[in-house]
């Protein structure tokens, strides 16, 4: 503020000279009292007349009351600035400006000459003159044209600080207030203020001159209906409008008293929307939609957004109104038994749900304009009021009654619901909110219940898993005591006593038929394609005695559907009880290795993978849902699956392969082998349980990729999963199982080879007229029956890993077998006695194996039969040649390094003319009878 100013002048008129007046002028040192925050503040609490007598104070005063900001800040509050609009227009001015200069510029250089200095933008004498010639109010657009007339003007003061201004022709005028107005420019004074900078003050003007005698009016009238609004205005749209407009207009009014100013404004607008809201009502109860209902509402609309109108649309609903009708949620419910759910009753109650909705929005379509959202809250009040209730009460009442029930139901009902959603219309305008609604709705609806399913269906599936194993267990106790019983019952223990050594020893000794006879074929082929058909519960068409030649292994019977799949101890049929204890102990063994295959059921499996399969479902219905519920519902289906891979390999498939090994390990071959049938009983049995092993193993897999990995509830790249460690574990299990198992079989197998050796193997097979009888009849080469036997009894035992183990085990399986075989093999040959004319036959033996060896494609297992192969053709050389024959004996080359000279010396031993050659042979050998000359 400046520090001069004009003394008082005394007297008459001044004079003319100007010394005179400058003699006469007195230097008054003023400070501002007052800091301009404390003044500013005071400005926001005055009134508009107020502010223009405080801006007459001075020229700080005007500046600070002219401040475009405090026009602005008063227009935001009754919400008529658009922020984003003013910046655009001041950007698009100051475009037009800097054109016009760059234009202007480029007209004063001359046609086609820019000069460096004018390029850059001229002098500032010149830049000033250019600014100046310019009509800036054009260039502004129409926001900013103004007319302005000097101080002077229409009786304004010399030094009040205010020009006096006055719209242009093409912008809306100040009409006084006693003057007549355009009612219809009066109901949109507030929708047309234009935000324009620099323009604030002029903008809040229009509207205050045009709004502030009805809202003077409005607080001085005695009672509402005496108001000008009221007077003027006869169309309920046309008083909402200016009802509308005096709210938001009285939201700027911060002078003292404005609450009871605001309160008494509010009485006038409660007491009209009461009125508008009772004939909306009233239209509503007559059904009038297209009339009373959807003038009315427009009037809500129009005063404060329809907010009393929506309220009692929703409330006096017939829908929510009648919600009884819709369906009983206890009708779900069985009666008779807890376990009986009928989902069909909520499926009825969802459509009769889902048709009375699009109803009512076809109805709020017809009523509502498309500002207003009605839809959402009428959803969110259905979900409340009615869903929400109808699930409380059903899940409430079936919880406590039947677990499996209240799993069902709520997986059962989250999936109608779902359905429910789809169908549902949204209004015309409802765009993309209503589906965001609806998916709330569903997750607000159920969300009190998914955490307690979650835990109940857990728990549910370990119950059911344990109640399925524990029972298989019994049953087979049940049926190993009951058995034992039946076969004790007619023994005689004193009567045989005496004779019990003798009974035993014949027992022993003799073969007998102790065990069934039993095909070479697996009972369950492990393929793929059986495996997914046993998951999903197909039918398999394949004839269940029809046979696979295609394959390495027999082909196998595959079961009809899972659930006639059923794998039962199976017993020979006993024609009668023994009488004797060790036949009853020998039909108690002969029954326990018939029931070798039972020891883990593949039906047992299949019902736990249905289960299984059943809980997932369930759960995954949750996993679309998203967010922490989506997460907790995948994090449950792995957890389910993990507990199946431990139900299924620690309490039921490893416990049976232990037993079977340990009844495995016991098994006696000399004692209860059958000669009738090419085949070792137990290991046979064994084979066959691994064979269901791997079948499980399939079926897992199966249900792993269709269950988990296809519906992307799990992710098998991770490695760090749960799931695929438990998985990696459950396999591993398995392989060391099978491992043991064969290993056992693998004894068990050799000792059934030595069997056969001992009791089959003539001694002059090898060795023809070696019992004295001297028959001249022309020398067999073909192989012996043992060898044939053994071959048999080998490769049927090998061809059954076929397709049932992975390529590795089968190869390690393979060559245990054989070097076992080539052991086995060359204890036999120590104990035979070879002439020449027999060697022929051993050497086609030899030949025989090593043709078996070969089809197991095992190079290094065929390196041990070359060499034993190369040893059978000592027993060819003639006696008279025993220094050739000790020349091979004594060529470790020629064996390949698998028998040492001192071996194949002892394979010699067993020549029949060792004793005439045996001196020659050592003296070839070893110099034995040279003497130094």
């Amino acid at each position: 503020m400046s520090a001069f100013r004009s003394a008082t002048l005394m007297g008459g008129p001044p004079r003319k000279d100007l010394l005179g007046r400058l003699r006469e002028t007195q230097i008054v040192d003023t400070k501002p009292v007052l800091p301009a925050e404390v003044l500013s503040l005071i400005m926001d609490h005055l009134a508009v007349c107020d502010l223009l007598h405080f801006a007459r104070v001075s020229r700080r005063m005007r500046e600070m009351v002219y401040d475009d900001t405090r026009w602005v800040r008063r227009l935001q509050l009754i919400g008529c600035w658009n922020e984003a609009a003013a910046r655009a227009g001041a950007e698009e001015s100051r475009r037009m400006i800097l054109e016009a200069i760059h234009a202007e510029e480029l007209k004063k250089t001359g046609i086609g000459v820019v000069t460096a200095t004018t390029a850059i933008g001229g002098t500032s004498a010149d830049r000033k003159s250019s600014v100046s010639g310019l009509n800036v109010g054009k260039l502004q657009g129409p926001q900013s044209q103004l007319n302005v007339i000097p101080s002077g003007g229409l009786g304004s003061s010399d030094n009040d600080g205010f020009d006096f201004v006055t719209l242009s022709p093409n912008a809306p005028e100040f009409t006084p207030v006693d003057q007549p107005l355009d009612t219809a420019a009066v109901l949109e004074v507030v929708a047309r203020a234009r935000s324009t900078r620099g323009s604030a003050k002029l903008e809040y003007g229009r509207v205050h001159g045009v709004l502030y005698p009805y809202y003077k009016d409005a607080l001085r009238s005695k009672h509402p209906s005496n108001a000008r609004i009221f007077r003027i205005y006869r169309d309920p749209v046309q008083q909402a409008q200016m009802l509308s407009q005096l709210v938001k207009f009285a939201n700027s009014d911060l002078t003292q008293g404005w609450q009871a100013r605001q309160e008494k404004l509010t009485q006038m607008v409660s007491a009209f929307e009461n009125a508008i809201a009772r004939e909306f009502e009233q239209g509503l109860k007559l059904g009038d939609v297209d009339g009373r209902m959807k003038k009315y509402a427009n009037v809500l609309v129009t005063l404060n957004g329809g907010r009393r109108a929506i309220d009692i649309f929703i409330s006096s609903n017939p829908v929510i109104r009648d919600r009884a009708a819709l369906g009983d949620p206890l009708d779900c419910i069985s009666l008779n038994n807890a376990d009986h759910l009928f989902l069909e009753e909520s499926h009825a109650f969802f459509d009769h749900l889902s048709a009375a909705f699009n109803a009512q929005a076809s109805i709020i379509d017809r009523v509502f304009p498309t500002s207003v959202d009605v839809i959402v809250p009428f959803l969110q009040r259905i979900g409340e009021v009615i869903i929400a209730t109808y699930f409380k009460t059903l899940f409430d009442s079936i919880h406590g009654k039947s677990m499996e029930s209240y799993v069902r139901a709520v997986s059962g009902i989250y999936e109608q619901c779902l359905r429910f959603a789809k169908v549902m219309q949204p209004t015309q305008h409802s765009g993309d909110e209503f589906c965001g609604a609806i998916d709330r709705l569903v997750m607000d609806t159920f969300a009190p219940y998914i955490d307690t399913y979650f835990a109940e269906e857990l728990a549910y599936f370990k119950r059911r898993s344990e109640i399925e194993v524990s029972g298989w267990e019994r049953q087979l106790s049940q049926q190993d005591a009951s058995l034992e019983s039946m076969y004790m019952t007619n023994v005689n223990r004193q009567a045989d006593k005496r004779d019990f050594l003798a009974s035993f020893k014949k027992v022993v000794m003799m073969p007998v038929n102790v065990l069934p006879t039993f095909p070479i074929t697996s009972r369950f082929g492990g393929k793929s394609t059986t495996a997914k058909a046993l998951v999903n519960g197909d039918t398999l068409d394949t004839p269940q005695n029809t046979l696979t030649t295609d394959s390495t292994r027999p082909g196998t019977p595959n079961p009809p559907s899972a659930p006639a799949l059923l794998i039962s101890r199976t017993t020979t049929p006993v024609s009668e009880p023994p009488t004797t204890e060790l036949a009853a102990k020998a039909a108690i063994m002969k029954s326990r290795l018939e029931g070798i295959r039972t020891l883990f059921s593949l039906e047992v499996a299949l019902n736990l993978v249905h289960m299984a399969k059943g809980s997932i479902e369930r759960t995954a219905v949750f996993a679309k849902a998203g967010g922490k519920f989506g997460e907790d519902a995948r994090n449950l289906c792995e957890l389910i699956f993990n507990i199946l891979l431990r139900t299924l390999g620690d309490r039921h498939v490893r416990a049976g392969f232990d037993k079977a090994v340990d009844q495995l390990a016991k098994y006696n071959p000399r004692a209860a082998s059958d000669q009738n049938q090419p085949g070792v009983a137990p290991l046979v049995m064994f084979l066959e349980l691994v064979n269901v092993g791997d079948l499980i193993q399939q079926m897992l897999d199966v249900f792993y990729e269709q269950e988990l990995v296809a519906t992307k509830l799990t992710d098998r790249n991770d490695f760090l999963n749960p799931t695929v460690q438990e998985k990696k574990r459950f396999e591993q299990m398995l392989d060391e199982r099978v491992a043991a198992g064969l290993n056992k079989g693998i004894e068990v197998l050799m000792a059934e080879v030595e069997f056969i050796c001992a009791t089959t193997q003539n001694v002059e097979d090898f060795n023809p007229g070696a019992t004295g009888m001297v028959i001249h009849k022309v020398v067999d080469i073909s192989p012996s029956n043992t060898a044939i036997w053994i071959v048999e009894v080998v490769s049927a035992h090998t061809k059954m890993l076929v397709g049932s183990t992975d390529k590795n085990m089968l190869d390690v399986f393979n060559q245990e077998v054989g070097l076992r075989l080539f052991t086995t093999l060359c204890k036999h040959l120590k104990r035979q006695r070879v002439s020449v004319s027999g060697s022929v036959r051993l050497i086609s033996d030899m030949n025989h194996y090593f043709m078996f060896i070969q089809s197991l494609k095992n190079r290094d297992l065929l390196q041990y039969f070359k060499a034993l192969r190369e040893l059978s053709q000592i027993y060819l050389i003639d006696p008279t040649d025993a220094k050739e024959l000790a020349t091979i004996i004594a060529d470790g080359d020629r064996f390949h390094g698998i028998f040492r000279a001192e071996e194949v010396y002892e394979f010699a031993e067993r020549r029949a003319d060792w004793y005439q050659v045996k001196s020659r042979v050592e003296k070839a050998m070893y110099g034995i009878g040279c003497c130094i000359m």
